[in-house]
């Protein structure tokens, strides 16, 4: 047990989470407190241990069903939901109904499907469904698997084709279909019973649709391994994401988890700057503590430093996909502008646009970032990104307001469509600047073919970074203060 724990531990840590060996050793010590065969007691046991962050919840349940997966010849699951153990074929006639036509054939990973007809496999759905069997829907679920997932053995997949092969065969839509309008064609439903028989009804067959999930993935383990399977099932955590490739699903989810990270950075860059390196020597405040030692100097006195702010200038490119780059970033620096004197943001595409007022007048940053997509005056000719003229019209505009407590942020992927670049405006700008950064969305290996001229750019920055998750994103933003 304690060696599959480690290998699910691992697993944690290869998806992203943060685990500590603290926290490995109090999953351990709660893995002797609650019973083995109790799948739901030691899933939550597991996870009040290991799981920080309810972000994080998806990809721990997914290993977890993996690594603690049944491992017998076949799963218990069944209509009502998964069970803790392994069953049997003997189990098939639960709640005192007999097993249906070749439940006897079953063995090996799942048993074969050869002694039951397609229609008598929908038949055994119905059954199953009808009558919330536990035993019989785990029953139809493995006949289910057998009869139309086409399971390749070695195939390095993660199941979800088998998934789909084996539910669009089965057609519960129809299936439900069918078992409303047998509900109701016994006997006259009010409103309210006829939403309860159909919520019930689609609890059972989400509760199917889990088991022959499970059921796949029971075969995958057995086949190639847990390990092996979580490698190919394995999906990023939100601030691992992908900013520029992200799908509307996980954009979603980065915005869920801004917040949440806005309010750790901001705890953060506080704590950082309060206990900045101590001041100078306070001569008189070591003197009036020394009468308490005789004179001695025991405790020297430093003065406390005051740190100035820094100001933030932050100019994104706001075209094609960089754009949502852009507005992750320009959002998460205004929700931690309490930690800056002045934040101040211009957006361009080939012509550029202050939209600090935005921020200024939106209660939440983003709404403002929202507002930018539709009242930046950011197109200049065509709409193409000129980072050239875009840098010329800030320098000529706003170039002169950059001081030496300024930070400024450039963002974007420096594909400037083969126009001029525009390089002699971030000299100017590093002379004059405390720190000049560029924040680049694009990997690294790409950096420098076509017409992406970021390295013209580099060589007048202090640092270019690769920047395309909110994980590299706090990263950056953490060093500012």
């Amino acid at each position: 047990m304690l060696e599959l724990l480690s290998g699910f531990v691992a697993e944690l840590r290869a998806a992203g989470l943060p685990v500590s060996l603290t926290e490995h050793l109090d999953a351990a010590t709660a893995v002797h407190h609650v019973p083995l065969e109790d799948r739901e007691a030691l899933k939550y046991a597991l996870g009040a241990t290991l799981v920080k962050s309810s972000s994080h919840w998806r990809a721990f349940e997914t290993a977890f069903e993996i690594y603690f997966s049944p491992r017998g010849a076949a799963t218990g699951a069944g209509a009502g939901g998964s069970g803790p153990g392994d069953a049997t074929e003997g189990e098939a006639g639960a709640e005192g109904q007999p097993a249906p036509p070749g439940a006897g054939s079953l063995s090996g990973a799942g048993g074969s499907a050869e002694g039951l007809s397609a229609e008598e496999l929908a038949q055994l759905l119905y059954r199953a469904l009808r009558s919330g069997d536990r035993g019989l829907g785990g029953l139809a679920a493995r006949h289910a698997v057998d009869r139309y997932a086409g399971i390749e053995p070695g195939r390095p997949v993660g199941g979800t084709y088998y998934l789909y092969r084996t539910l669009r065969h089965l057609d519960l839509d129809a299936l439900l279909e069918r078992l409303l309008a047998d509900e109701r064609a016994a006997g006259e439903l009010t409103d309210l019973e006829d939403r309860l028989v159909a919520d019930e009804y689609r609890a059972r067959i989400d509760a199917l649709r889990q088991a022959v999930e499970a059921e796949i993935r029971r075969r995958l383990v057995l086949d190639r391994g847990a390990e092996a399977l979580a490698r190919s099932v394995r999906k990023p955590l939100p601030e691992d994401v992908d900013v520029m490739h992200a799908t509307r699903d996980e954009l979603a989810a980065l915005h869920r988890a801004l917040r949440p990270l806005s309010r750790k950075l901001a705890v953060r860059l506080g704590r950082k700057r309060r206990h900045r390196r101590r001041g100078p020597l306070d001569f008189r405040a070591t003197v009036r503590h020394s009468l308490s030692t005789g004179g001695v100097p025991v405790e020297p006195r430093f003065r406390h430093p005051r740190p100035a702010k820094p100001e933030i200038f932050v100019v994104a490119d706001i075209s094609g996909s960089v754009a949502s780059f852009a507005r992750f970033t320009l959002h998460l620096v205004y929700a931690i502008s309490t930690q800056f004197s002045k934040v101040r943001s211009f957006v361009f595409v080939d012509g550029i646009d202050e939209v600090t007022q935005l921020f200024e007048q939106a209660e939440d940053p983003g709404e403002a970032v929202y507002r930018i997509t539709t009242e930046a005056d950011v197109v200049w000719v065509d709409g193409h990104s000129d980072y050239g003229h875009a840098l010329t019209e800030f320098d000529r505009r706003w170039g002169d307001e950059v001081t030496s407590r300024a930070t400024v942020l450039l963002l974007g992927d420096a594909r400037n469509n083969y126009h001029a670049s525009g390089a002699w405006v971030l000299d100017g700008l590093q002379r004059q600047a405390r720190h000049v950064y560029w924040l680049n969305p694009e990997p690294r290996q790409y950096w420098g073919s076509g017409d992406s001229i970021v390295d013209e750019y580099a060589v007048h920055c202090d640092a270019v970074v690769e920047c395309r998750t909110l994980r590299q994103l706090e990263g950056f933003v953490a060093t500012l203060a």
